[in-house]
């Protein structure tokens, strides 16, 4: 296992190199702020289809009509969110414009990937600069991006979907635009279904940091699944509280589907 964790941090290495030096040239070379934006998700996507096959993902994408049908469309994706791998299974399919914290933009290292990557940053502890956030989100929208949004606000445990952050929502309604809900579920690691005894070795929260947890994912087999599923149309007369509450329910359905009902409680960690 050391050995095969080694050739994969020397190829997640080589990724990040081939990441960062076309990301910085990308900046270095694009002064209009679209079109930087729009190289810098394209290089993300890019990478990230290269980084399934570094951390041994094997992955399942159901709904793919559903995103075929928004090709040419800009729209606010909404998806569950337990680790940093949920955004390399989503940019692999499509070029996202990703909304993170701006604790993670302020992290050096991975600031820098964000930045690299085109994102877009909300402060989660102050509501006052809410209005502005949505204002700024709703414009990226509106230059024909496809916005990714986490809502549960953070990382979770990975064994439900925690309540939403309903306010990001309104960048879907002042923007008038569809929202694509996004399932993604862990369903094996090492040949082993996901369970309580080996969750924590994909999933990234809490007060976990990203080094070690990096380096305990290495060597590992990954079996995922990422469910896009039917679209939501832009009604004016819905709010956003209401939108949120539809998608969340259409994600826990999903992300459900086929346990007993008495796993459907909401857990955190």
């Amino acid at each position: 296992m050391l050995a095969r964790k080694l050739r994969d941090l020397l190829w997640h290495a080589w990724l990040l190199l081939d990441y960062g030096f076309v990301g910085v040239m990308i900046r270095l070379f694009n002064k209009d702020r679209v079109r930087r934006r729009s190289l810098s998700i394209a290089n993300a996507s890019r990478i990230a289809r290269r980084f399934l096959k570094a951390f041994h993902i094997t992955l399942r994408v159901e709904g793919v009509q559903h995103l075929e049908a928004l090709r040419d469309k800009n729209y606010l994706l909404v998806a569950n969110h337990s680790t940093y791998v949920d955004i390399l299974l989503l940019a692999a399919q499509e070029n996202l414009v990703f909304i993170t914290s701006v604790e993670m933009g302020n992290n050096f290292f991975l600031g820098q990937l964000t930045r690299l990557g085109g994102c877009l940053y909300t402060e989660r502890r102050k509501k006052v600069s809410l209005p502005a956030e949505i204002k700024r989100f709703a414009a990226t929208l509106r230059q024909g991006f496809k916005v990714a949004l986490f809502p549960e606000g953070t990382s979770t445990d990975g064994s439900t979907i925690r309540e939403f952050r309903r306010s990001l929502f309104q960048v879907a309604v002042d923007a008038q635009c569809p929202v694509l809900p996004v399932c993604i579920r862990y369903l094996g690691l090492d040949g082993q279904p996901i369970g309580d005894n080996n969750r924590d070795r994909i999933t990234w929260y809490g007060d976990m940091t990203f080094l070690p947890h990096h380096w305990r994912l290495l060597g590992h087999s990954i079996e995922a699944r990422v469910s896009f599923l039917e679209p939501i149309a832009f009604d004016p007369s819905r709010t956003r509280s209401e939108l949120a509450d539809l998608v969340r329910g259409r994600l826990l359905e999903s992300f459900h589907a086929g346990e007993h009902p008495a796993n459907h409680i909401d857990k955190e960690k």
